[in-house]
């Protein structure tokens, strides 16, 4: 059935990003062939957009070592639209040769988790985004570069971030050269009225160029959160599958929305995204056997879906 408010997309995306947000943030090290089992049976279950991994240093996060491996596979899939995050200039020149559709930049907003998690200012991230974009031009590639603003409610580190300085560095990446931006509540402190609020602001400067809303449920607002954004025409979201996910360099930030409870919500409001749920839950009873041991999160796959939701309203 369509979604039964006018406000809302009709279909959305959710971007899986427990490959690398959510393996990043715990000790396991999970083999490579069962991240490509992961990934092999997400596109299964109808999940067309994922994020792999992260080009960065194997001694500072072993636990994405193999991302030009994840990459590889997750290409031979049809139709999927791969995406990694890279921290720097080098990191992106692997994306470019690897062949990813998309790299995310991740730019904070607060100084202090800016200067913790990349060792660099906010300023020379977007100084970094134009090096990115230059050699991104000069291989010919056909890579887009995702701008993801963190920390764009407010920080651990620091406390209070300026809405103000959250839009103004949106602008600066987008004038830096980037093909898209994205919003992310890093560490769990939004509410709908806030989302809804910078997310407004946001969207009048990027227009179609605004991808992505990525929110933690740390303090149990990720859904309402996803809906406030909902309501202002956003149909992109990040997600992990269980839940999992945080931040090394960000105190107290926990796990991501679960894909699954999202799935769920969508599909129930009319809101289609091609995902099946019932192969997605079986997905994460494996992950959780991978992971034996982890903190993992997430409502539906304890209480199941409701009798009455009717599995055609995911239908893509």
């Amino acid at each position: 059935m369509p979604a039964s408010n006018p406000r809302l997309p009709r279909a959305a995306v959710i971007r899986e990003v427990g490959l690398r947000d959510g393996l990043q943030s715990i000790a396991t090290i999970l083999p490579t062939e069962h991240k490509c089992e992961w990934i092999r049976a997400a596109h299964a279950a109808g999940q067309r957009e994922i994020e792999v991994g992260s080009f960065v240093p194997a001694r500072l996060l072993p636990q994405l070592a193999d991302t030009a491996e994840l990459v590889n596979f997750a290409k031979t899939l049809p139709g999927l639209f791969v995406s990694v995050l890279v921290p720097n200039l080098r990191g992106a020149e692997s994306a470019i040769a690897s062949g990813a559709d998309l790299m995310i930049v991740p730019l904070s907003a607060s100084r202090a988790h800016s200067l913790a998690n990349l060792r660099k200012t906010p300023d020379e991230v977007v100084a970094e985004v134009a090096r990115v974009r230059a050699a991104r031009d000069a291989a010919g590639a056909r890579t887009l570069i995702e701008g993801g603003v963190g920390t764009a409610f407010g920080c651990t580190l620091q406390g209070e971030v300026d809405p103000g300085e959250v839009l103004r560095l949106m602008q600066a990446l987008l004038d830096a050269g980037a093909d898209r931006v994205s919003l992310a509540d890093t560490v769990g402190y939004a509410d709908p009225a806030m989302v809804r609020e910078l997310f407004e602001q946001a969207l009048e400067i990027a227009g179609e160029r605004f991808w992505c809303g990525h929110f933690h449920d740390t303090r149990g607002l990720g859904l309402a959160n996803v809906y406030a954004a909902l309501e202002l025409g956003v149909n992109r979201f990040d997600a992990c599958l269980a839940g999992i996910g945080g931040c090394p360099h960000a105190p107290g930030a926990s796990g991501n929305v679960a894909t699954e409870d999202l799935a769920y919500m969508l599909g129930s409001m009319g809101i289609a995204t091609g995902v099946d749920i019932g192969q997605l839950l079986s997905l994460r009873a494996r992950v959780a056997d991978w992971l034996h041991g982890e903190t993992l999160h997430g409502t539906l796959w304890q209480a199941g879906l409701p009798k009455t939701f009717t599995p055609e309203a995911l239908a893509a």
